[in-house]
């Protein structure tokens, strides 16, 4: 398998599968976890528009929200455990007027994330990225580079295998649906899967990155993000 589909595919699983330990020896993160859910459900009422703030409480802001909801390391003492599980209307929240509920997991999410310290963080953009070391994984583990420790290391934790070697049509779609969020055409898939060049795979990548339908599909992510729909 070419070395950069390889790194940018086993990246994107290494992303994916953080999805899955929700409740596992990963802390539960602020910004990954917690931030989401506050966004969502609870700052229309308990955010920075103090046009529509309830109670005089910010549950974004650390200060206000470690001063009279949570108490850091006791989620039982917290009063923001107290109205997300009561079970009297009037008290629960989010209220049920607002159109919004928790689910079970988001419930455990926040007592999991106060038990840890209730740790506030910076907006994502403004932390500086830490370089991760690669671990260890078994001897005959097939490696190509340090991504891969990430992935077999994950593979090992879950019992699961990995996957085999993808087929070069296989390959093309994946990484065209990835980059422009299309299909590649039945006459690309031949033409790719005829290149017997070793830079077959960087001509596809490079023809996709200078593709206008990469910008597009890229940017509708950032247009959600900043909510441009609403």
């Amino acid at each position: 398998m070419p070395d950069r589909f390889r790194e940018s595919s086993l990246c994107l699983a290494l992303l994916l599968s953080s999805t899955f330990n929700l409740f596992g020896a990963e802390p539960v993160g602020f910004n990954r976890d917690i931030r989401p859910i506050l966004s969502q459900k609870c700052l229309a009422c308990h955010g920075p528009d103090a046009s529509q703030r309830e109670a005089d409480l910010r549950l974004d802001v650390a200060e206000s929200a470690l001063d009279s909801a949570i108490v850091a390391g006791q989620p039982e003492a917290s009063e923001l455990i107290a109205r997300i599980t009561s079970d009297d209307p009037d008290l629960r929240m989010p209220p049920g007027d607002s159109g919004h509920t928790l689910s079970t997991d988001e419930i455990a999410l926040f007592r999991s994330w106060i038990a840890q310290g209730a740790p506030y963080e910076s907006h994502w953009s403004f932390i500086p990225p830490d370089r991760a070391t690669p671990p260890e994984v078994a001897a005959d583990a097939v490696v190509h580079n340090p991504i891969d420790r990430f992935v077999i290391a994950r593979l090992s934790q879950e019992s699961l295998p990995p996957a085999g070697e993808a087929s070069r049509e296989a390959l093309i779609r994946r990484v065209t649906l990835d980059l422009i969020g299309l299909p590649p055409t039945a006459a690309e898939v031949q033409d790719f899967c005829a290149d017997e060049s070793p830079t077959a795979w960087e001509t596809v990548v490079d023809r996709l990155l200078k593709s206008p339908r990469f910008g597009e599909h890229w940017a509708r992510y950032w247009l959600d993000a900043a909510r441009y729909a609403d």
